[in-house]
Parts: structure tokens; C-alpha cells; sequence
């Protein structure tokens, strides 16, 4: 028998404890639509409960338990542009598209050199690749699990990104004369573990998420020594930044030389931001 497909939706996100109601809806929609191939609308004109597959079933389990949805369904929105994850990368979140617009939007010239740091599913270099005039980019990480992801993507995108294993901490890119590096580090200390959702803390990577309490910035300074002199003079740097750090963050990089060290906020009025230029 036929059921209200907003009844049935309100029936199952009321099973997603783990999450607000609202997300949780949006969420049940998700899934709904990934196994059908139906907008919400078309469900609105059916819905009966037998209807729904096992596989969905054994998704929904997965939701209930706190498994990201990124990861299950395998590929996330970013930009426009569905890009594959698994576990092995950090799932593309809003305020990194925030910081590809505010770099493509201070940087219209055409056949620039950048350079990712720590790129994960390469969302930041593949965007910038697609969306900016002729650039050259390249991307690194630590994990070659990542990078093998990155390059999946950077092969189904139609993309020109060069990418390659290097651990930032203790290894510099063979480059030069670069116009722009930009990264989104590890920047959570262990001590702020506790205050986030724990879909993140149980099943993103914390290689990528999590620094050590004491030295919470030591990927800003070492990108930052290291930008000196992959940098060309006027070279910029960009920063996806923790907000309780932004004022630290910003007077690391002044005290290391850089000028114009700027904070950005995010569309939430957050700190999220930062560019600097090496003179």
C-alpha cells in the first residue's frame, strides 16, 4: 500500500539519532535518490516501502551507525562536480570550495604554477585546473592511497594535474618559481577532538585531519619556510585555516617575511582563510 513518501522519510531520519533532524532528512533523501535515480518530486507521485531494495536497507544500516554518506555512496559534490572518496581521503566540504572561489576570484591570469599540499582526493588542484585560465598544477600527499583516488579523479574530470608522494614535513617539491601554493593541512590538535561529530573522528582519516597538541601549527610554518623558496617574488600563499588559530596562523607567517597576510572569513562569518605573498 502507497505511503506519504514525507511520513516515510520522517519515519527513517527519526532513526538517524546521530544527526539534527533537518540534515538528517536531507540525508535520507540522499540515499533514497542514489538507489533510484529519483528526485525527491518523483517520489512524491509513489512510494510504497516494499519497493526499496535490500542494498538500500543495508546503506541505511550504515547511516544509522554513523558511516558518512560520502563513503558510502562513494563520491562526493565539490564545485560542481562529483568526486570520488573512500576512507582513505577527507570528504570535500564547503569551506574548501569557499577557498578555490576566493583564488580563482584574486587570480585571473592565465598559465599560473601551482602547487597543493597535502590534496587528498585532489579536489582543490582539479578544480583549479578546470576552473582557472591555462594553469599548470600539481598536487602532493603522504598517502598514495589518496593520491590514487586524486588521479581517478583527475582521470574522470578531464583534468591536468600532476601528482606525486611527498611527505611535506621532511621533503620538498623538485619545483620553482611557482605564482601559488595552496593547502588545507591537518590542523585540528588532539586536544579538540572531543567537541566534533563523531562520523568524523570514527571514519575520516586523522593523518589528515589531526596535529600534535604541541605543535598545532607546524604545518602553516614548515609550508610557509618551505614557500620562501618554491615561491617566485609576489608568489602567493593560500590557506584553508583553524579559527581558533587564525591570529596565531597570521602572525607566523608575518614574523617568517610574508606580506599582506590576510584572514578570510568563510560565508558563516568563521575565519577560515588566509593568503599571504611573498616579497
Amino acid at each position: 500500500m502507497p505511503i506519504s513518501y514525507l511520513d516515510f522519510s520522517r519515519k527513517l531520519a527519526a532513526q538517524l539519532q546521530l544527526y539534527p533532524e533537518s540534515e538528517a532528512l536531507n540525508l535520507v533523501d540522499w540515499l533514497l535518490e542514489y538507489h533510484f535515480g529519483l528526485k525527491k518530486v518523483d517520489f512524491l507521485k509513489f512510494m510504497e516501502e516494499k519497493d526499496l531494495p535490500e542494498a538500500f536497507w543495508q546503506d541505511f544500516e550504515k547511516l544509522q551507525s554513523g558511516v558518512p554518506i560520502q563513503y558510502i555512496l562513494g563520491k562526493a559534490p565539490f564545485y560542481g562536480r562529483d568526486f570520488l572518496v573512500t576512507p582513505d581521503t577527507l570528504i570535500p566540504r564547503n569551506e574548501t570550495e569557499e577557498l578555490v572561489y576566493l583564488i580563482k576570484s584574486q587570480n585571473p591570469q592565465s598559465g599560473l604554477r601551482i602547487l597543493d599540499v597535502g590534496t587528498g582526493t585532489g579536489c582543490i588542484p582539479i578544480t583549479l585546473s578546470l576552473e582557472m585560465k591555462a594553469p599548470e598544477v600539481y598536487g602532493v600527499d603522504i598517502s598514495k592511497e589518496a593520491l590514487q583516488i586524486a588521479e581517478k579523479n583527475r582521470d574522470l574530470l578531464h583534468a591536468k594535474v600532476s601528482f606525486s608522494q611527498i611527505d611535506i614535513l621532511n621533503q620538498t617539491p623538485d619545483l620553482r618559481d611557482l605564482d601559488m601554493i595552496v593547502s588545507n593541512p591537518p590542523y585540528v590538535p588532539l586536544w579538540d577532538k572531543e567537541e566534533m561529530h563523531l562520523n568524523v573522528v570514527d571514519h575520516e582519516p586523522h593523518l589528515a585531519l589531526f596535529v600534535p597538541d604541541s605543535d598545532p601549527l607546524i604545518f602553516y610554518r614548515v609550508i610557509g619556510e618551505k614557500g620562501k623558496n618554491l615561491l617566485k617574488k609576489g608568489g602567493r600563499l593560500y590557506f584553508e585555516i583553524y579559527e581558533k588559530a587564525a591570529e596565531e596562523i597570521q602572525s607566523l607567517l608575518e614574523k617568517q617575511g610574508y606580506d599582506r597576510v590576510t584572514i578570510h572569513k568563510d560565508l558563516n562569518g568563521k575565519d577560515r582563510m588566509l593568503s599571504a605573498v611573498k616579497p
